[in-house]
């Protein structure tokens, strides 16, 4: 796809991401992986809603600013940990769904095999520990669960997914919340009943079908492990 469409394609979901409530004022990034090891990205201080194709970034692997007149986003490492640990990412979205960012606040991951499209598509939402925006401290506490997992939640702060195409990055991020609206409701009335593990396996089976053994063999798996839950 030629830099131009890729251009168009940030603003077109950044707007989304801005209608849908997802990010408020200048919060969020977005970022798609070009030719030679660079990546282009949004800007800082840049309503996601308001952003022109032109106020993109253009980074080297580093992080360096090689194009563009905007300051390169402070949280440029998270997107630079996720390309280098996942060759097969192309795009990666992050924003701050309100409920799935209230379950990242309030200390609890969306593990639980609660409905079968989740499932099927992401395995679950593991939730990573607490690391200050723009710092390294980010950057280690999401690097164990970037190579196995395609949304992880990140404690008080928001969301990340990613796919290999930016359209599949965003709606990954549209399932995040809306199974984070649902795990609300089960917790609002006082009760789960997760799927079993046979119900699991058959998914599993399905997922092969659907996917094809390889890619299905590639992508998460329903339940993460206790200690890193």
């Amino acid at each position: 796809m030629p830099e131009r469409k890729h251009r168009e394609e940030i603003v077109r979901y950044g707007r989304m991401l801005h209608q849908r409530g997802f990010v408020a004022a200048m919060d969020g990034n977005l970022s798609v992986r070009l030719e030679d090891d660079r990546i282009l990205v949004t800007p800082t201080c840049v309503s996601k809603g308001a952003m022109r194709p032109t106020d993109m970034v253009i980074v080297d692997h580093e992080g360096n600013r090689v194009a563009g007149r905007r300051n390169v986003t402070s949280e440029i490492g998270m997107h630079l940990l996720i390309y280098r640990l996942r060759p097969d990412v192309q795009a990666i979205v992050h924003a701050h769904p309100p409920t799935a960012t209230g379950f990242a606040a309030a200390g609890i991951a969306l593990t639980e095999p609660l409905v079968c499209e989740v499932v099927m598509g992401l395995g679950c939402i593991p939730l990573a520990r607490y690391g200050t925006p723009g710092t390294s401290e980010l950057t280690q506490t999401l690097e164990p669960y970037v190579p196995n997992y395609d949304a992880i939640l990140m404690s008080n702060h928001g969301v990340v997914t990613y796919g290999d195409t930016l359209e599949h990055a965003y709606m990954k991020m549209e399932t995040v919340e809306h199974f984070a609206q649902i795990a609300l409701v089960t917790h609002l009335l006082g009760r789960q009943q997760p799927l079993q593990e046979v119900e699991i396996e058959k998914l599993l089976l399905a997922r092969t079908k659907y996917f094809g053994a390889k890619a299905a063999a590639a992508m998460p798996q329903p339940r993460v492990p206790h200690e890193v839950s």
